[in-house]
Formats: C-alpha cells, sequence, structure tokens
C-alpha cells in the first residue's frame, strides 16, 4: 500500500511549490523595483526586519499550498504555524530580506517539505537568475529542470567560503572560524541569506556554508538542495530544527578534512538518510 507521501504525492507537491515560488518571487522582486525607496519597514529586532512585501508572499504561499493540499500543515517566518502530524511545509517568503530591502538581490522564496520527520522537498527561488532550484529527497537537485552538483575542490587554495552570523551567536567565535580558514589558504564572503547561500554550495559556486544558529525555514529547502547536488549536509534532527532552530554545515565533499572542525563544534554528524 502507498503512503500519503509516494512519489506521485510529492511529485505533485514538488511541482506546485516550484510554480509558486517562481510566481511570489517574481511578485516580490516586481513590488520592489516599482516601490524603491517608498518601501515600508518594520524592525522586528536589532538588524531583523519586515515588509509587506515578506507578509504579501507569505499569504501567497500558504493560500497556493494549502488550497491544493488542504491536509498539509504549514510553518512560516511570519505567520508561524508548527508541525503536524501531516506533512508539513516551512517557508520563509523572503529569505535575505535585509538584501531586499536594500536592492542587493541575494535574496530568495524558500519553501520546503517535511513529512514522517524527513525533509522530502526543497524549492527555493533565487531572485539574482530569476530561476527556480528544485530537489526531492533521493533523487538529484536541480535549476530549472537542469541537473546541478557541488564542486569537485579539493585544494583548499582553491576554495570559497561563505560563512552566515546571526546575533544569537558569538561574534569573537565568527571570527574565529574565519581566521582558521583563512590561514589555510581559504578565502571567504558574507551574502546574508542563508537559502540562497547553500545553492552557491550545491551549484558549485562556493565549497562551504557554515552558520552557527538559523532557523528551519532559513535552512531546510537549501540543505536539501545542496544535499542531493552531492555536498556533504550537516543538521540537527528535524524536530529539534523545527522547534528551536540551529546550525548548518554545508560544503564540498573534497574538502572534508577541512572542515571537520565545524562539525566538531556543532557536536554534528553528516546526513546519511
Amino acid at each position: 500500500m502507498s503512503s500519503a507521501f509516494d512519489s506521485s504525492a510529492l511529485e505533485a507537491r514538488a511541482a506546485a511549490a516550484i510554480e509558486i515560488a517562481r510566481r511570489v518571487g517574481r511578485e516580490a522582486a516586481r513590488f520592489r523595483r516599482e516601490m524603491g525607496s517608498e518601501l515600508k519597514v518594520e524592525n522586528k529586532g536589532l538588524q531583523d526586519f519586515v515588509t509587506i512585501a515578506d507578509r504579501n508572499a507569505e499569504e501567497a504561499i500558504r493560500d497556493g499550498l494549502l488550497m491544493l493540499f488542504p491536509q498539509d500543515t504549514f510553518m512560516g517566518e511570519e505567520t508561524g504555524g508548527g508541525a503536524g502530524r501531516a506533512g508539513t511545509w516551512v517557508v520563509d517568503p523572503i529569505d535575505g530580506t535585509t538584501n531586499y530591502i536594500r536592492g542587493f538581490s541575494h535574496w530568495g522564496v524558500s519553501i520546503a517539505f517535511c513529512a514522517e520527520d524527513r525533509l522530502e522537498i526543497g524549492v527555493v527561488y533565487d531572485a539574482a537568475k530569476d530561476a527556480v532550484f528544485s530537489a526531492i529527497r533521493g533523487r538529484g537537485a536541480f535549476c530549472e529542470g537542469t541537473p546541478i552538483h557541488a564542486a569537485a575542490t579539493n585544494d583548499p587554495a582553491n576554495a570559497i567560503c561563505i560563512l552566515g552570523h546571526s546575533r544569537k551567536t558569538s561574534f569573537d567565535e565568527h571570527l574565529a572560524v574565519s581566521r582558521r580558514l583563512h590561514e589555510c589558504g581559504m578565502d571567504y564572503r558574507r551574502m546574508g541569506a542563508a537559502a540562497i547561500d547553500l545553492l552557491r554550495v550545491a551549484e558549485g559556486a562556493a565549497d562551504l556554508y557554515y552558520e552557527r544558529h538559523l532557523n528551519a525555514w532559513d535552512m531546510l529547502a537549501g540543505a536539501l538542495i545542496a544535499r542531493e547536488a552531492g555536498a556533504t549536509i550537516a543538521i540537527p534532527a528535524l524536530s529539534a530544527l523545527l522547534s528551536e532552530g540551529g546550525p548548518v554545515v554545508a560544503y564540498s565533499p573534497g574538502l572534508a578534512r577541512q572542515f571537520e572542525f565545524l562539525l566538531e563544534i556543532e557536536g554534528l554528524a553528516p546526513v546519511t538518510d
């Protein structure tokens, strides 16, 4: 007997999420262009912003998904919610809101689907490329239908790393990691949108993305896409992520030895299922 989320059920959800992410992402980009400096911004905390575009995007995603799959549950950055016994959509309507506000195109729409304690679907609209990246667990990763793969880098002197930083964590520890990577000969960036940073690892443009604390909606879709593209991924158990958030480590497998210290810092092991 097929489960509630057999192959056809997951394919239907992935197809819907891809179309919704593209539509909502393009609408958010159009809105930003038209509003310009008149875009109204609310402050949720220090360097933590929200706009009407975030709220409109989340409403459109929630309504679009639950109209098609009313038995599913929904967890969004702006409206909350929680995991249910049925499958759960975990959504960041605009990941990288600060970038979005300032007109820096490194932002996206992140949609993940979880069921039975497994991360099943990841879909991210990448505003910089006007493209949708997607993955279903066990079936590879794609950008607009074309397969993507993590980099084959094995020389740290050729590596590019992306580091995130949350004000919930120590800045001194962030600097210590930066220094260690620098001393290994690696270059590094800080871009400000976890979902997009994980795509850069998935497509081979970067060799590492690491951040000590994120919410589930920031990382889940991008983490699945990166893993399906062949990157090594280490994150906490899904139940812990959904309730508390946590760290993420994603890297090119040829540099595993150089990045082992990050797994030790976080007490994580690579995801194997």
